[in-house]
């Protein structure tokens, strides 16, 4: 039965990851079912499996989409530095700091993006020139930091940054954000892996279902563009609200 979960929870979370990134929701609270693993182990396995799907994901939107890689690359390698820095503090962090911090980042953006309609429709690139690739590079290094801290909803800041300070569209923010999601699972792979937190065979089973659900995301949301991307990021901002609401009341209510 848990093997069934996990590759349905796989499939899920890779093809809500290639539309808008937060498939560690589906599949993070499945591996903590696995009998005796560890929640850094759980991690460490979500990783793996996540990296096949955004690996996927990425090749599928870079093919199809063209984004601008000049963007993508250099924040991609500081997203990469910044998990593994991440990763390696993943035990010490105070996570009830961080969760309402990250809660109300979420209900502010939820609540901008469903009153502008047109947000994310129209590029209207911001920042050019060293400006714009510094503003890249520093929204790497934070969100890769995230990813490998915790990571629940890599891919859906990494939009709302990529539309919000850059000025991308979000068919173009989608396809850049697996190129740095793929390098931010990678980057804490880089120390999970060694350290022995990675359970292989549940990784590669998810990262099977994970590229399956990738490839299906990915060509849907290039059919179907940056309206459908717009409705689906809303709703798994959404779910993100309600997930980390119930972790904050819970930490602050037992």
């Amino acid at each position: 039965m848990i093997v069934l979960l996990l590759v349905l929870a796989g499939f899920a979370a890779g093809w809500v990851d290639a539309v808008v990134g937060g498939g560690g929701l589906l599949q993070l609270p499945v591996l903590l079912m696995v009998p005796g693993i560890s929640p850094v182990q759980a991690l460490a396995t979500n990783k793996l499996g996540s990296i096949f799907g955004t690996t996927i994901s990425a090749v599928t939107y870079v093919r199809r989409v063209r984004p601008s890689m000049g963007t993508a690359l250099p924040m991609a390698f500081a997203a990469l530095l910044a998990s593994y820095g991440g990763a390696v503090v993943a035990a010490s962090l105070p996570e009830q700091v961080i969760l309402p911090l990250i809660l109300a980042a979420l209900l502010g953006v939820g609540i901008f993006t469903a009153l502008k309609p047109d947000v994310g429709q129209l590029e209207k690139l911001r920042h050019m020139g060293l400006g714009h690739l510094a503003r890249a590079v520093g929204i790497g290094a934070i969100i890769g930091f995230y990813d490998g801290v915790l990571g629940p909803g890599t891919g859906t800041f990494l939009i709302i940054a990529l539309v919000m300070v850059l000025g991308y569209n979000f068919l173009n923010s989608s396809a850049q954000a697996k190129v740095v999601n793929m390098a931010t699972n990678l980057g804490a792979l880089l120390y999970f892996a060694p350290a022995g937190h990675v359970m292989v065979w549940l990784g590669l089973l998810l990262g099977a279902a994970n590229m399956a659900g990738g490839y299906v995301g990915a060509r849907m949301a290039i059919a179907k563009g940056s309206k459908f991307i717009r409705v689906v990021f809303l709703v798994v901002v959404f779910v993100l609200i309600l997930k980390l609401g119930y972790d904050v009341a819970t930490d602050l209510f037992g």
